[in-house]
């Protein structure tokens, strides 16, 4: 996903506010190594793939050669608080046995402008490599046109490599094979790409985002088109990163959902995604949406690739988990796929990602994580999450979802959020991190709160707790008082502005044990220890 989709998104949520649109390695990785690439050796003992912040990858794509699998991604190299994709070039992983977590690194493999002559630098976003009938590979590339004259300058090109690693040289020098100026005229954006090679050596190509996908045949030349592009609406929640793949006579197109529906949903906000798929009889459908096999990661965007290696059948995706990731510095992980045959057609079962979250802290004296959330304005506005409050996350550059909010372009005079735990809990301090995007005193957009306070539920009735209560801007906003003991905990905000008001948005909200002790995580299910709103 590019930094175009990102605009465009943004702009689509002008409703969420108005200004909101380790891999361990056994050697040194140098900022570019010479060419040609020479392997790093990385072991990783856990996903993601290279995680220890040195390198970020993303949007992976899958590829078994014999007895190798390689795993081709890109690069986020945005900077840490740069809301913006950051992708220069692509690199390579690969090995011969997952379970291991030994793996040979290629940084700087391929930049687009290196191969296509037609193409403007940078922007080198989710491709895939395929090998065609003549054994060749080809990579199918979304990259940037240079001196385009179109209302979005994407398009799909193809390079074509004796090998996985290149060296590499365009397939079609006349310039991409899909954009906006063909094979047909169109208005989306040509990208995500995912070709496939079908048994009998007939080619086809799926691509698109923001809700459109299209699939097409190529002639076994691997870059003609074969008919006029073929619109798919039957998938669910479509919203971008196709992936077409076969198993056992049956096709199923795998891709990032964007399914919301106040909680109805396979995602908790708009900025999320879940993996679904669908099945079909045929490579161009029609397509039976079938399910949902990844939930939303810790990233906003997903991507999903697929492969059999050594007769077991992996998920690639990309997550926020390395050191210092985040939305635009994403990780490459893999996980394995698990099969339900007794149904027709086979379904996958759902992937929960690994390493999974840990659930029992080590001793603190927040004891926010322990509780479970609610608010005044549910269902919350689907652009935020009411679960990123004590995620224990607080983002330089959030985007909606990384935060509770309220702004709805009609937002109330006072509202509140609160946390609920299972056993009474002794307190004597809290910590709030707001999100503004207006200064304090707005009527408008997201401000700071005039005031704010804190009331716990003690024996039916809701207490004020007595404290000096400062604003931050920016950090965080403590408060301190004498020891109580409570189930329930209400953080109530008096928004900024007069006759109409700012909204109010909160990042996390600590709530503060006087001295540290043992946390175990809530999970998910009703809200326990306080009262029905």
């Amino acid at each position: 996903m590019g930094f175009a989709q990102h605009m465009m998104r943004a702009t689509a949520l002008a409703l969420a506010t108005p200004a909101l649109a380790h891999a361990e390695g056994t050697a040194p990785m140098p900022p570019y190594p010479p060419a040609p690439v020479a392997p790093v050796a990385i072991h990783a003992t856990h996903n993601p793939i290279l995680s220890d912040g040195r390198y970020y990858s993303t949007d992976p794509a899958p590829l078994v050669v014999g007895d190798t699998l390689y795993i081709l991604t890109g690069r986020d190299e945005a900077a840490p608080g740069v809301n913006d994709f950051i992708m220069n070039e692509w690199q390579m992983l690969s090995t011969r046995d997952v379970a291991s977590g030994d793996w040979a690194f290629y940084p700087a493999m391929l930049r687009p402008e290196k191969v296509f002559a037609w193409a403007a630098s940078a922007r080198a976003y989710a491709g895939q490599i395929v090998q065609g009938g003549d054994k060749r590979f080809y990579l199918y590339a979304p990259v940037m046109r240079d001196h385009c004259q179109d209302k979005d300058c994407f398009g799909i090109g193809v390079a074509v490599s004796d090998t996985p690693l290149g060296p590499w040289v365009d397939a079609h020098p006349q310039g991409p094979i899909i954009s906006q100026a063909g094979p047909v005229r169109n208005t989306m954006q040509n990208i995500d790409p995912t070709p496939f090679v079908d048994d009998d050596g007939r080619v086809y190509i799926y691509w698109g985002t923001f809700g459109q996908l299209r699939g097409m045949e190529l002639e076994r030349d691997m870059v003609t088109p074969k008919g006029e592009p073929v619109a798919v609406t039957s998938l669910k929640g479509f919203f971008e990163a196709p992936w077409l793949f076969k198993r056992k006579g049956t096709y199923y197109l795998a891709y990032a959902g964007n399914d919301v529906k106040q909680g109805d949903g396979c995602t908790p906000a708009v900025y999320h995604a879940c993996i679904a798929y669908g099945t079909a009889s045929s490579p161009l459908g029609p397509w039976t949406y079938t399910g949902v096999v990844l939930p939303p990661v810790s990233s906003t965007t997903s991507h999903p690739g697929f492969a059999e290696f050594k007769g077991k059948w992996y998920i690639t995706y990309h997550t926020a988990d390395a050191k210092g990731g985040d939305h635009f510095r994403r990780s490459v992980a893999i996980d394995e796929v698990h099969w339900d045959d007794s149904v027709s057609p086979a379904r996958m079962r759902m992937v929960q990602p690994t390493p999974r979250p840990v659930m029992d802290l080590p001793p603190q004296r927040n004891i926010a994580p322990a509780a479970r959330a609610s608010a005044s304005n549910e269902p919350v506005p689907v652009q935020y999450w009411i679960r990123a409050l004590n995620d224990g996350i607080v983002r330089d550059a959030p985007l909606p979802p990384d935060m509770w909010g309220t702004w709805t372009g009609h937002n109330p005079a006072r509202p509140w959020v609160q946390y609920g735990w299972a056993e009474p809990v002794r307190i004597n301090g809290a910590r709030i991190a707001f999100f503004h995007d207006q200064p304090a005193g707005a009527s408008v957009g997201v401000a700071p709160p005039h005031a704010w306070h804190l009331e716990y539920w003690n024996r039916g009735v809701w207490q004020s707790i007595a404290a000096r209560y400062p604003v931050a801007e920016e950090g965080f906003s403590d408060v301190s008082f004498a020891p109580v003991s409570t189930t329930c905990l209400r953080a109530v905000f008096d928004a900024s502005g007069r006759d109409e008001h700012a909204g109010v948005g909160v990042q996390e909200w600590e709530v503060l044990t006087p001295r540290p002790v043992p946390v175990h995580r809530a999970g998910e299910g009703a809200q326990q220890g306080c009262p029905r709103p």
